[in-house]
């Protein structure tokens, strides 16, 4: 049996030109590892991911070592990188204004901060409530616009939450709005925890935008928890969404819930993307012997079933 190293081309009526791959693998797909990924490692990854066609690839987070063991290497990172490391398309995650002044000494042009639609999940990620944790951005963003950063707000718990359960629609509405009046250049909103239907996902973007908040300043960041992330990023772009976040190989999850498969797999989505005749500028089959190399170094399969299928 012959296994097909492309899709057949079968575009769908309101979907976008182009779709740009926010690529979260060396940031919030390394992040939970358990085992401490070697830095040259992580600079052969982002150069490998580059190298695919990658345009937008986060690379890491100037959080406390104490926090993220995993990310306390993010200077030496950049360092390894030299100037691949620094340009809009190069963001990195920062907690705080401390955070802001080691990203800004690299040379950083591009931030992301991360916030909670959750009260809950506010107190045990940032150790502060929804209102402080705006309060801290606030001084972030600011500095970061002043300078010319480009600046991109996380809200986490867009869909549900593991102590809370279902997140009222309103709720998640209300602190977006908080963190793009700061001035944010792009809202990424996520299902922490894969609880999302394509529904719930359309019906989310419709608030956003009868709060003042389009698509074309919206990215979704999915995971797969339940096997939704694919099919909730299809609903997405055909509401206009053009920008979503994954990950290769599929790396990452959330450690508040139970199975979670990690992130959308950046090949699954570069799979269906080619099939829809949607630009994205991603050589798959580099991707897949990217991720092939990357579980090799973690010591276990790709999650991604593309990679699977084509590995095969």
């Amino acid at each position: 049996m012959t296994t097909p190293s492309l899709p057949m081309v079968q575009p769908m009526p309101g979907m976008p030109e182009r779709v740009t791959i926010y690529e979260v693998g060396p940031r919030d797909g390394l992040q939970n590892e358990k085992s401490i990924v070697p830095v040259d490692v992580k600079a052969d990854f982002v150069r490998r991911l580059l190298a695919a066609g990658l345009e937008t690839v986060e690379l890491t987070s100037f959080v406390p070592h104490k926090w993220v063991p995993q990310l306390g290497d993010a200077e030496e990172l950049l360092d390894l990188l030299g100037p691949a490391a620094t340009g809009e398309h190069r963001p990195v995650l920062v907690p705080n204004e401390r955070g802001l002044d080691r990203a800004l000494d690299k040379g950083v042009t591009a931030i992301a901060i991360f916030g909670s639609a959750t009260e809950t999940f506010a107190q045990k990620n940032l150790n502060r409530s929804v209102a402080d944790s705006v309060a801290m951005f606030s001084p972030v963003v600011k500095r970061a616009l002043d300078g010319g950063a480009w600046v991109r707000a996380y809200v986490s718990m867009c869909f549900g939450d593991p102590w809370e359960g279902p997140v009222a629609i309103e709720q998640v509405v209300d602190v977006c709005a908080r963190l793009m009046d700061l001035g944010c250049d792009q809202l990424s909103i996520g299902d922490t925890i894969g609880v999302g239907t394509p529904g719930h996902v359309l019906r989310l973007l419709d608030a956003l935008d009868d709060a003042g908040i389009h698509t074309d300043q919206i990215a979704v960041h999915f995971h797969d928890t339940y096997g939704q992330a694919l099919g909730n990023t299809m609903a997405a772009l055909g509401r206009g969404v053009s920008v979503v976040d994954a990950s290769t190989g599929g790396l990452g999850g959330c450690p508040y819930a139970r199975s979670a498969t990690g992130n959308l797999a950046t090949e699954d989505l570069v799979w269906a993307l080619d099939g829809l005749g949607i630009e994205h500028g991603v050589d798959l089959r580099a991707l897949v012997d990217t991720s092939t190399w990357m579980a090799e170094q973690l010591g276990r399969p790709s999650a991604s079933r593309v990679v699977r299928a084509l590995s095969a």
